[in-house]
């Protein structure tokens, strides 16, 4: 998850002084980060070192320290506990030397927390040429639970002209966001709330925001199975259809977001059909409901020539086989806008057969061009609404009952693959509803499940 540094504070000194004090610091933050470039006015190379203390703690919470240091021909570690009221972090050794410094930086995490703190340092002492430097790591554990409000830097010796300190607060995506409800994440421009299952989106003020609706792809039979149907707002909506309209969302509202889950595949693609996907909506009070219809499910071959199902893409169409008129017609992307209709099976009627691929949310399911070959899945629509490129909706390829590779391969977009004899498919990519594989040969009879949906809801910062 991305975070975001603040400048909280700094301050460089122009003359020598014996402390720097941040204090009313902000509890707004996730974490806090320290960065210190420090020159202390001991003379020769007497031990010294600039110390830290926290919300002028004089009680002793300050309970152990863990470090380790290195010179490039030496290294030590070693362990301390006990009540103590500050830590070192820069140990100089000739710091009082011209134009030497000593840095730092000291991690704080979950400062404003309940817990108790343990701070990281590290620090790199510069020190002249005679004595080489030196670089070290230290971890600190101060048995408090209130928020660090006040940091204060001091040295036995005055911090001297030239040293600089700065406090930065780290924020998690989550914090500074304007909602509640998914997974927050962040782009330069935009907060971006994903949903890869059911849940409550509740802005704290209001909102224009765009959104992504994919329902759960349908599960395939003997037909590859259509995905889940998609309406969206950025890039490229299911259907071809113009962009969606954004929302308007009053503060406060708690809206809910469903996530449909992908159908099951058929136990038996020749004999039975694949269930459909599962809608994918967002609702609430005062907002027309949005909805995406889930993929149909791909449909056995015993009936031979069967149309496929309707939904939000539609699924393949059955077999030709020399038993009937033929072919199959794939199903009907319905209702309309969110993606597109199946392929049919192979026609002319053949003794010898294979089915359609599911429609995909941006272009129809494939139709075989030969009796022993399958349609391929449609392939699906792109949009970069959750900061990244991502391809949704792809449909299912449709199965085959002779060996070989000849069965249809899943859409872009999270389509399954189909099966033959000789090769296993695969099920629908979960979280991009993309449409389940079919199969329904005596090796590979049981077919693949649709993938799940997703939502995401993005605002502007």
């Amino acid at each position: 998850m991305a975070n975001t540094y603040t400048l909280i504070a700094s301050e460089t000194l122009s003359t020598s002084a014996s402390s720097v004090t941040f204090s009313s610091i902000p509890a707004t933050y996730t974490d806090l980060v320290l960065r210190c470039s420090v020159r202390i006015s001991t003379t020769g190379d007497t031990k010294d070192a600039v110390y830290i203390n926290l919300n002028n703690d004089t009680t002793g919470n300050l309970t152990s320290n863990t470090r380790m240091q290195g010179e490039g021909t030496a290294a030590s570690s070693a362990r301390s506990s006990g009540g103590s009221y500050s830590f070192n972090f820069v140990t100089d050794r000739d710091l009082a030397t011209s134009n030497t410094f000593g840095s730092a930086e000291i991690y704080i995490p979950n400062y404003a927390g309940s817990a108790d703190k343990v701070g990281s340092v590290f620090d790199v002492a510069e020190t002249n040429a005679s004595t080489g430097n030196w670089v070290g790591a230290k971890a600190n554990l101060w048995r408090s639970t209130s928020a660090i409000t006040s940091i204060v830097f001091s040295a036995n010796h005055n911090l001297m002209s030239g040293s600089s300190f700065f406090l930065y607060g780290i924020k998690s995506a989550a914090v500074g966001a304007y909602a509640t409800g998914g997974v927050i994440s962040q782009t330069a421009t935009h907060w971006i709330h994903s949903f890869f299952s059911t849940g409550t989106f509740t802005p704290t003020q209001a909102l224009t925001a765009d959104y992504l609706v994919v329902a759960g792809g349908g599960g395939g039979g003997g037909s590859g199975g259509g995905a889940g149907g998609l309406r969206c707002t950025v890039g490229a909506t299911g259907g071809g259809g113009s962009l969606e309209s954004a929302l308007s969302l009053t503060s406060g509202t708690a809206y809910t977001i469903t996530v449909g889950a992908g159908g099951p595949g058929s136990a038996n693609g020749q004999s039975t059909d694949g269930t459909d996907g599962y809608s994918s909506s967002i609702t609430g009070t005062g907002l027309t409901t949005i909805t995406s219809t889930g993929g149909g499910a791909g449909v056995s071959v015993g009936g031979f020539n069967r149309d496929g199902r309707s939904g939000g893409s539609g699924s393949g169409g059955s077999r030709g086989g020399s038993s009937g008129p033929g072919p199959g017609l794939g199903g009907s992307a319905s209702p309309s806008g969110q993606g597109n209709a199946g392929g049919n099976s192979f026609s002319p009627v053949a003794s010898t057969s294979s089915t359609g691929g599911g429609g995909g949310a941006g272009a129809v399911g494939g139709t075989p061009v030969a009796s022993d070959t399958a349609g391929n899945g449609g392939n699906g629509v792109t949009t970069s609404i959750s900061g990244s490129s991502v391809t949704y909706g792809g449909g299912g390829g449709g199965g085959i009952y002779v060996s070989g590779s000849n069965r249809g391969a899943g859409g872009s977009g999270g389509g399954g693959n189909g099966a033959s004899d000789t090769l296993v498919g695969s099920t629908g990519a979960i979280n991009l509803g993309g449409g389940g594989g079919g199969a329904y040969s005596s090796t590979n009879k049981i077919a693949y499940s649709g993938g799940s949906g997703i939502v995401i809801i993005r605002y502007a910062k």
